[in-house]
């Protein structure tokens, strides 16, 4: 596991997250979820969040709903320490129409491991 972290900023520019390569973490320093390798981001349940995108902050289109293949997740990595402080936001760019940033308007999709799997209502 990398040891340097990377901060996430919701549309707001607050800081929501934090991400050691592949993983992503709360504010807390709990594992929420992970990134794969074409930065798409999962729950630690391993269902699909959205897109790790330039900000950096977790986009999603709601076009993508829930038929996402659930991926295997790996092996839960120790919780970290967080800094005290991270970098001013960048400028975060205007979402266009069916896109939401999911640490501003979904967090729920990215639980921590002991508060359970989210029921996907049909």
């Amino acid at each position: 596991m990398s040891s340097t972290l990377y901060p996430i900023y919701s549309g707001r520019g607050d800081l929501a997250a934090f991400l050691a390569f592949p993983f992503v973490y709360n504010q807390g320093g709990e594992w929420i979820g992970w990134v794969n390798s074409e930065r798409k981001v999962y729950s630690v349940h391993g269902q699909y969040v959205g897109s790790l995108e330039k900000g950096p902050r977790i986009l999603r289109k709601l076009s993508d709903g829930f038929d996402q293949p659930r991926q295997c997740p790996p092996l839960k990595p120790p919780k970290i320490n967080v800094p005290s402080m991270a970098p001013l936001a960048p400028l975060m760019a205007e979402l266009s129409n069916g896109v939401i940033d999911v640490l501003e308007s979904a967090p729920e999709l990215l639980p921590t491991l002991d508060a359970g799997e989210r029921e996907d209502m049909d």
